[in-house]
């Protein structure tokens, strides 16, 4: 009994943190990708005041957590807790030709993005990085390879190279999200911690669960609005 209690009591508190059209605003805003508290002020008109009492109480009731910047050290996203709102359907999404993910090297994150992609999801996608290295990661490799996937060892390309009219460009990266801010600019940014950092097997099972989960939050915003294949 005590546990449903518990169970109902938190239920209630998401309800109520819900309940007003600024929460709500704010959730909505980051079910389909993560977001700084000023980034949520300029995109919603709303004062940085405002933003920071509305975001205490979504945090107090689980709906979401911060997290820290891998480029801009100062800097916070705010990113939904998973599974909270797998009953809140995702904002559609205009139709778009091709989708391409985005990270610094494109040696990890976007690389296992685009093949989770075009395996859950289908259609024309690629991948693309601001500083590619010259070969995909091992790891990643060999991270992809247990989960059915395939990726080109050597398929690493420039986002200049890749990128054009029309495509859904999602930043998998922190400083890719932070540094594409001219006629290129990500549509969504993915907050993925970057498991090169850290260099094991462990990191890499991360990201792609970390990824494999947003690209499933996403599904049914393609399927409403969204050309997929």
């Amino acid at each position: 009994m005590d546990a449903e209690t518990l169970s109902l009591a938190a239920r209630a508190r998401v309800h109520a943190a819900l309940g007003d059209p600024a929460r709500l605003a704010i959730v909505d805003a980051l079910t389909l990708g993560d977001a700084s508290p000023g980034e949520i002020s300029v995109n919603l008109g709303m004062p940085t005041n405002l933003v920071a009492h509305h975001v205490k109480v979504l945090q107090d009731a689980g709906l979401l957590v911060r997290t820290r910047s891998e480029g801009d050290r100062r800097r916070t996203y705010l990113r939904l807790v998973p599974g909270v709102l797998s009953q809140l359907a995702a904002p559609r999404l205009d139709s778009a030709a091709r989708v391409v993910f985005v990270c610094t090297h494109n040696s990890a994150r976007s690389q296992l993005a685009a093949a989770l992609w075009r395996d859950r999801v289908g259609g024309e996608v690629t991948s693309a990085g601001t500083s590619p290295a010259q070969r995909v990661h091992p790891r990643a490799v060999r991270v992809a390879h247990e989960h059915g996937l395939a990726l080109d060892p050597t398929g690493t390309h420039h986002v200049d190279d890749v990128v054009g009219d029309g495509d859904l460009i999602i930043a998998v990266c922190d400083n890719a999200h932070e540094d594409l801010t001219g006629e290129v600019r990500p549509r969504l940014h993915w907050s993925v911690p970057d498991p090169a950092r850290v260099d094991t097997d462990e990191a890499f099972e991360a990201a792609y669960t970390d990824l494999a989960d947003r690209i499933e939050r996403i599904t049914p915003a393609l399927t409403a609005g969204a050309d997929h294949g």
